[in-house]
Order: structure tokens, then C-alpha cells, then sequence
């Protein structure tokens, strides 16, 4: 275990704990169908898209025009989590399909791997409107389905993009990515790097070096080395 004195936030394998006891009694106890145990992990994967696509556990269904469930390796070492879809997700029902996403491509290539061979995905599949942040009872009602996405494809680890994955993940509702990116924590045993999301760093320039020095503690993580 270990514990950032100055933030007093513990980093330990375990469940996301984002809930509140607000969270909790506003959102509806509600039964989640369960991932297939058997088949390959595309058809495990697929079958999890289709419970997602029918999904009406909170209000962000009442004005999505598709669902956002993820896509990429079903069988990767490494997954991206963000925070919702955008508008361009939203019409397409494909993560990361925007301006952010095509950076976030760059990213990747930069690492010396492709989009292909990750997976892509965001905590909660429906787009808040407006681009707003996710409310905290929306990313309980949906965390079930990010659970069930990551048992199947067991990476080898997440990097979280912005702050709504990190405090998903953490635990903690009051992370900041500012202080936390880069630095390594464990989800169910699954190592965790959070770092910016793409969409920051195309306002904020100066945040691109930190950000690559992170995901350079991921390919480290991987046992890769950078493309010369």
C-alpha cells in the first residue's frame, strides 16, 4: 500500500469506491446482466456492447444517440479509460473519434503500437449533455458494465485520460489529475497510470511533455521500448 501524505489518498487493489452516501441512496439498486463465462473475448465483449446498448439505469439514455461501449483488442495489454463520449462519439457510437481522439491516436503511435491493439473506452457510455462532467450517479449506475469490459480482457494495464477515470478508479472523489498523473496505483490488481486527457492537452500545450513522460512509464510497464 501506499500513501501520498499530502493528499491522504490510499492506493490499493479494490473496487472503485466513488460512491457517496448521496450517490448511493440517489441512485436505483438495479440488477446487471452478467458477462458470458464462456466464448472468445470478442463475442464476450460483443455481448456486454449489447446490454449496454440496451441500458436505461440513468438519465444520460434519455438523450443519446448511441451508445459508446468501446472498441479495440479484446485481448489487450493495455486499455485507455476516459471520461464520456463526446458529440462526434455520440453520432458515430466510437470512442475517441474527435479532435482529442485523433490526438490520442498520435499518442499511441508515438508509444509504437496502434489503435488496433488497444482498447478504448470511457467510464460511461452515453454522452452527458452539453459535454458536461459525468454526475456521480451516473458513473455508479455504469461502472458495472467498465467492470465486466476489464475482467474479460485483463490488460496488463489501464491508463486513465483526465480526471473522471482517476477518481473512478482511485476511489476517491477529490483526486486531481494535476498532482496524481504518472503516478502508479493498483484496480483490482490491474496497474493504474492516470495521465491528461487529450482534450486538455489540446488547450494546454505545455501539459504534452508530462503527459509523454507518463505513457513512457506505461511502455516501460509493458516491458516495451519506444520506436527509435
Amino acid at each position: 500500500m501506499e500513501i501520498d501524505r499530502d493528499l491522504g489518498i490510499r492506493f490499493m487493489p479494490r473496487a472503485p469506491q466513488i460512491d457517496t452516501n448521496s450517490a448511493a441512496q440517489a441512485a436505483p439498486v438495479v440488477n446487471y446482466p452478467s458477462a458470458p463465462e464462456t466464448g472468445s473475448n470478442d463475442e464476450r465483449i460483443a455481448a456486454v456492447a449489447k446490454h449496454i446498448t440496451d441500458c436505461e439505469r440513468c438519465g444520460l439514455c434519455e438523450r443519446r444517440t448511441q451508445t459508446v461501449p468501446g472498441e479495440g483488442n479484446t485481448s489487450a495489454e493495455l486499455v485507455f479509460i476516459g471520461e464520456g463520449p463526446g458529440a462526434d462519439e455520440d453520432k458515430q457510437g466510437r470512442p475517441f473519434v474527435g479532435a482529442a481522439g485523433q490526438l490520442l491516436d498520435k499518442m499511441i503511435v508515438a508509444m509504437g503500437l496502434q489503435r488496433e491493439q488497444v482498447f478504448i473506452c470511457n467510464v460511461v457510455k452515453c454522452r452527458p449533455p452539453g459535454n458536461r462532467t459525468p454526475e456521480e450517479t451516473e458513473i455508479v449506475s455504469c461502472m458495472p458494465w467498465l467492470e465486466q469490459q476489464i475482467q474479460i480482457i485483463k490488460p496488463k494495464i489501464i491508463c486513465t485520460l483526465g480526471n473522471t477515470p482517476l477518481r473512478a478508479l482511485s476511489g476517491n472523489p477529490q483526486a486531481g489529475i494535476t498532482r496524481l498523473r504518472g503516478k502508479e496505483f493498483n484496480w483490482n490488481k490491474i496497474p493504474v497510470i492516470p495521465t491528461f486527457h487529450p482534450s486538455y492537452l489540446l488547450r494546454n500545450q505545455e501539459a504534452k511533455k508530462p503527459c509523454w513522460d507518463d505513457l513512457k512509464l506505461v511502455i516501460a510497464k509493458l516491458g516495451r521500448t519506444l520506436p527509435s
